[in-house]
């Protein structure tokens, strides 16, 4: 089986199987095998979920923590955005940013879960839900050690660390971020607020 572009109204446009999306039966090889011009999809319990675009103020607060991290997380991580998080078969997720283990095969848009240290949403409007509570939950069920949810208007983040198998807030702030794992970081929120 594959997810195959479905163009109901012939338009161009691609779009998931509907059939296959009430049966949930698609799995991560379906989202590998997505054609180029595919939008952004997460896969959520066998069913494809499109990524709404974020917004320019959203991407900014993304684009400046990834060059914060490149900048000042150790050699033995990297930081990357828009790249896939491989849960399990039937679940995957594009993290806002997260921040991988090393190596890191530059051609490739996902990544399994044990390779992700950390896992960074940015909440807008449309993505609260599930950034504030299912991700989490997906997430901590991986096995990935800290997550981070940065709230916007005005910019605050929320630092959690896995602890016997949830998060637990291990500090938050709107203007300095202290935390020692995954590695010591003093992060103004400054640098990171368009």
């Amino acid at each position: 089986m594959t997810a195959q572009p479905i163009d109901p109204d012939g338009s161009g446009m691609w779009g998931p199987d509907p059939v296959r999306q009430r049966l949930a039966n698609h799995t991560i090889e379906d989202v590998l095998a997505l054609p180029d011009d595919a939008p952004r999809v997460e896969l959520r319990d066998g069913v494809l979920v499109l990524v709404p675009s974020p917004t320019i103020g959203h991407q900014n607060i993304a684009n400046r923590l990834w060059m914060w991290l490149f900048h000042n997380a150790p050699d033995d991580v990297a930081p990357a955005t828009a790249v896939g998080v491989a849960i399990n078969h039937r679940n995957t997720f594009e993290p806002d940013v997260v921040l991988i283990k090393r190596p890191v095969v530059a051609d490739n848009h996902y990544v399994d879960a044990e390779q992700v240290v950390l896992a960074v949403e940015v909440v807008s409007s449309g993505t609260r839900r599930r950034d504030r509570l299912e991700k989490p939950a997906d997430y901590a069920d991986a096995g990935i050690p800290h997550y981070w949810r940065i709230e916007q208007n005005p910019v605050h983040v929320y630092a959690y660390d896995l602890v016997d198998g949830r998060y637990e807030l291990a500090a938050d702030s709107a203007e300095e971020l202290i935390v020692t794992k995954p590695f010591d970081v003093r992060l103004s929120v400054r640098d990171i607020t368009p």
